[in-house]
């Protein structure tokens, strides 16, 4: 059913870039449209994580490079019945994480050296799971494909008006209507589609992790932690604000303009899930044996390589 809507959503949004190629340039207009954005789903497919990693400058990490934090998530991932991701380090004191990729074989989970530096290895690992839940859902190929066409539908409506051919259709009333609500309609699809799944991430990371209140302690800590501490790649591309766990540009509001729904509300239900199911600490993630002993558990936070202060 996922897989369904994302079809649908991606043929929505690649009629409204032809509609505006139409109103533009007409027929021409409309099959230039539709070439543009076919070639833009088959690149931003086969190259979503290179271009979302590419942008944070974020580097790979391994279990010798980053024994906590790899640790962390190949212990997840196992209890998931996911393949391991990627791993990835951004260093940056804002602190967020974000997982890309276009199937759970091909995806990656990265977090900065500031989420490392505020979080328990209990909050890490939950903050983890939820990128793990996600990549489960195949929510990181949606929320990026999404991004890119609607910045390309805001591209073609801006700059349609210079490039008018003798063939166009409709008046500059029109045109000038499209100009505005074009981007508008792309942006509202976008956000409404990272709110809806920010809670469907929520409900699975916690599943996954074990502790609903692992995951609203770390909500809590990286909402005001990046209130606070500015995001340079949200500063250059605002489009990136919706593959974080929490917002990249400002505090989300469960608005129609927001990226994210507003973390007290996404705090209230993982609250209410731990208190139906009566949890209070996770299950360990793997057995003590598996676990390199710079990765026990602690209530310590992690250093910028993922190991326990």
């Amino acid at each position: 059913m996922n897989g369904f809507k994302t079809m649908l959503l991606l043929a929505a949004m690649t009629a409204l870039f032809m509609g505006l190629g139409y109103l533009f340039g007409g027929a021409a207009g409309a099959m230039i449209a539709f070439v543009i954005a076919a070639g833009m789903n088959l690149f931003t497919y086969w190259n979503a994580d290179k271009i979302v990693l590419r942008m944070h400058n974020a580097h790979e990490v391994d279990a010798r490079s980053c024994p906590q934090l790899y640790g962390i998530v190949h212990s997840l991932a196992q209890r998931a019945e996911l393949p391991t991701p990627r791993v990835y380090l951004i260093d940056s004191p804002h602190p967020n994480a974000f997982a890309t990729g276009r199937n759970p074989q091909n995806a990656a989970v990265a977090a900065t050296t500031g989420l490392l530096a505020i979080l328990s290895r209990d909050e890490v690992a939950a903050v983890m799971a939820h990128e793990l839940a996600h990549v489960k859902n195949r929510d990181t190929l949606i929320m990026t494909m999404t991004a890119t066409i609607a910045g390309a539908i805001s591209m073609i409506a801006n700059f349609g008006l210079f490039f008018r051919t003798d063939d166009s259709r409709g008046n500059m009333l029109v045109m000038l209507l499209a100009v505005i609500v074009a981007p508008f309609a792309a942006m509202i699809v976008q956000l409404a589609i990272s709110r809806t799944r920010e809670y469907g991430a929520d409900r699975g990371g916690a599943a996954i992790h074990g502790n609903p209140r692992d995951l609203a302690t770390a909500l809590a800590k990286l909402a005001n932690g990046a209130a606070r501490i500015p995001n340079p790649v949200t500063a250059r591309n605002p489009a990136a604000a919706a593959l974080y766990i929490v917002p990249g540009l400002a505090k989300g509001g469960d608005s129609m303009f927001s990226t994210h729904p507003a973390t007290a509300n996404r705090i209230a239900a993982l609250e209410a899930m731990a208190g139906e199911a009566g949890l209070h600490s996770p299950p360990p993630l793997a057995p003590r044996s598996a676990v390199p002993k710079s990765g026990r558990r602690g209530a310590s936070a992690l250093d910028p390589l993922g190991r326990r202060r």
